[in-house]
């Protein structure tokens, strides 16, 4: 089966599911990653590019290559970049950052400096993804282990973005840097207190103090 009839099956089934909820999606996704599993790199590429051309199901494309080792360890960055192309939603944001960019920045695919790239975008989704990729870095049930000074150092790139998509993503990212180093982030809270948006230091300070969002 060529990648491109391949990439109509995966969707053709996806829309052919009688509810479109997260539990059967998924089950069905790993079940297009067994069949893809013997399947080499650049084959598994090619169908998540075809998926990309319909503009539907961003999200599969992104697990399809994270679940196929040899696919997600030839990315680069111009390939990642590629893969992003075309993001223009929250959820589609935060599916590549969660999945593709963030894990290929923790296990060294991608740089920091691709990071500040992104965080220095006049695209508001790239600028998200920057700091979505470093929930990545500390997210422990995703295999993170934690990275103050790189999560620390996008965070202080867009402490005075007001556009609410990375307003709300540079909350998420200290938010998710607590867990590992609570003091650093109280310190990087009291010390930009006039620069940071008000929903950033409410949400932060309740994590700090009850390790809730919205106690």
């Amino acid at each position: 089966m060529q990648p491109v009839e391949f990439a109509a099956l995966c969707i053709n089934e996806l829309e052919s599911l009688p509810e479109m909820k997260t539990v059967p999606m998924r089950k069905l996704r790993r079940e297009h990653s067994k069949k893809l599993s013997a399947e080499d790199a650049s084959y598994v590429l090619e169908v998540a590019r075809s998926i990309l051309k319909t503009g539907r199901h961003r999200w599969i494309v992104y697990e399809l290559i994270q679940d196929h080792a040899d696919a997600f360890y030839s990315l680069d960055r111009e390939k990642i970049e590629e893969l992003g192309q075309g993001m223009n939603s929250w959820s589609s944001v935060d599916s590549f950052s969660r999945t593709i960019s963030g894990p290929a920045w923790r296990d060294g695919i991608i740089s920091g400096d691709t990071i500040r790239d992104w965080a220095k975008s006049p695209d508001r989704w790239w600028r998200r993804a920057a700091l979505v990729s470093t929930v990545a870095l500390n997210m422990r049930s995703h295999g993170g282990r934690g990275d103050v000074k790189n999560t620390l150092s996008i965070c202080e790139m867009l402490i005075k973005d007001r556009d609410d998509m990375v307003v709300k993503a540079l909350s998420w990212a200290l938010r998710e840097l607590v867990v590992h180093d609570p003091v650093a982030v109280d310190k990087f809270i009291r010390g930009h207190d006039e620069i940071l948006a008000a929903r950033v230091k409410r949400e932060v300070r309740n994590k700090l103090e009850t390790g809730l969002k919205n106690p």
